[in-house]
C-alpha cells in the first residue's frame, strides 16, 4: 500500500481516534481505488490527482451493482484522504471539492411502536438462565438508551453506575458521553449482575458477557437482536439498529427536544437526528382529520 495511504490510516487511527472498524473500511476503500489507477496507467501516485480517474473509479463501482450509498461513502473515504494530504502540504488543493457526492435515496428508518415495545420487552419468555436474563436486559439496554452494537459491546462493567441511573459510553471517535436509565433497566441490571457473578465467579471488566465471563462481540449483540426481533413478523430488517431507531422515534413522538436526542445517540450533527422526526401513518391520519375541512 502506498506510503501516503498509510500515513493517512495511522492518523485517522492514532489522533483521530477512529474506531478498528472504521479504519478497516477505510483501507479497504482507498486500496479499492489504488487497484483500480494502478490498472488504468500502471502506477499509483496520490500526489498527482486525477479527477477523471476518480469519476472513472465511481463508474466502475456503478457496473458492479454497488449502491449508492456505498459508492458515497468511498468517495467520502477518498474526500477525506485528499484533505489530509492538502492540510500536510503534499498537495496544492482538494481536487473532490469539485466533484459532486452520489445522491442517495432518503429511506426512512425502520422502526417500532411504544406497544410493540412493551411486548417484546415484558411480554416474551426469556427464561430464567444465565442467556435468557443477559438477552432480556441487552435488548431492554439498546431501546432504552439508544446505543450503537460496538457501545453495546464496548460497554465496560465500571460504566454502568445504578446509584446514578446513568451509563458512560464511548462512542465514534472514542468520544463519550452519559445516557440515563430509568428504575425498570436498573431492576433487570441488577438481576444480570448478580446472576454473571454468579456463574464466571468474579466481575468481569466488560459488563455484557457469555458464561465463560468473555465480552459479547459485536456480531454476538447483532444475533440476539435479530433473533428476538423475528417476534415482530412486520420488520423490514431486524438489526440493532431498528432498536436504536425506535428509541430516537418514540422519544420525539413523546416530546423530547431533537438537540437532546442529538446527544443521546451520540450524533455529531443534527442532520442525522433529523432523519427520526418522520411522521408515522397514524400521525398522518390525525393531522388529515384535525386540519382537512372535509374530513371533520
Amino acid at each position: 500500500m502506498n506510503e501516503h495511504v498509510l500515513s493517512f490510516l495511522n492518523y485517522i487511527r492514532y489522533e483521530r481516534n477512529y474506531s478498528d472498524r472504521t479504519a478497516e473500511a477505510y483501507a479497504a476503500d482507498l486500496k479499492s481505488f489504488e487497484e483500480f489507477v494502478t490498472r488504468e496507467t500502471g502506477t499509483f501516485d496520490p500526489l498527482h490527482p486525477d479527477l477523471d480517474l476518480v469519476r472513472g473509479w465511481m463508474a466502475e463501482m456503478g457496473r458492479h451493482h454497488q449502491s449508492a450509498s456505498s459508492i458515497k461513502r468511498r468517495v467520502c473515504c477518498l474526500r477525506s484522504f485528499y484533505r489530509y494530504l492538502r492540510r500536510q502540504g503534499l498537495i496544492a488543493s482538494n481536487p473532490l471539492t469539485l466533484l459532486p457526492s452520489p445522491k442517495v435515496p432518503k429511506v426512512l428508518p425502520v422502526w417500532i411502536t411504544e406497544d410493540q415495545m412493551d411486548y417484546l420487552i415484558d411480554d416474551i419468555d426469556y427464561g430464567q438462565d444465565f442467556e435468557g436474563i443477559r438477552d432480556h436486559l441487552l435488548i431492554d439496554l439498546i431501546y432504552s438508551t439508544g446505543m450503537r452494537r460496538s457501545e453495546v459491546a464496548g460497554l465496560k462493567d465500571r460504566d454502568v453506575d445504578i446509584e446514578s441511573h446513568q451509563l458512560k459510553v464511548r462512542g465514534k471517535g472514542n468520544k463519550e458521553r452519559l445516557i440515563p436509565f430509568g428504575p425498570e433497566l436498573e431492576a433487570l441490571i441488577v438481576q444480570y449482575r448478580d446472576r454473571r457473578d454468579a456463574e464466571v465467579g468474579f466481575p468481569p471488566e466488560h459488563f455484557l458477557t457469555d458464561i465463560d465471563g468473555n465480552p459479547l462481540k459485536p456480531l454476538k449483540v447483532y444475533a440476539v437482536a435479530h433473533k428476538y426481533l423475528a417476534n415482530l413478523p412486520h420488520l423490514a430488517r431486524r438489526g440493532t439498529h431498528v432498536l436504536r431507531h425506535s428509541f430516537a422515534t418514540n422519544m420525539l413522538a413523546e416530546g423530547a427536544d431533537l438537540m437532546a436526542v442529538k446527544e443521546l445517540l451520540g450524533h455529531a450533527s443534527l442532520q442525522s437526528t433529523e432523519v427520526y422526526t418522520h411522521l408515522t401513518p397514524k400521525d398522518i391520519i390525525e393531522n388529515y382529520k384535525q386540519a382537512h375541512p372535509r374530513a371533520k
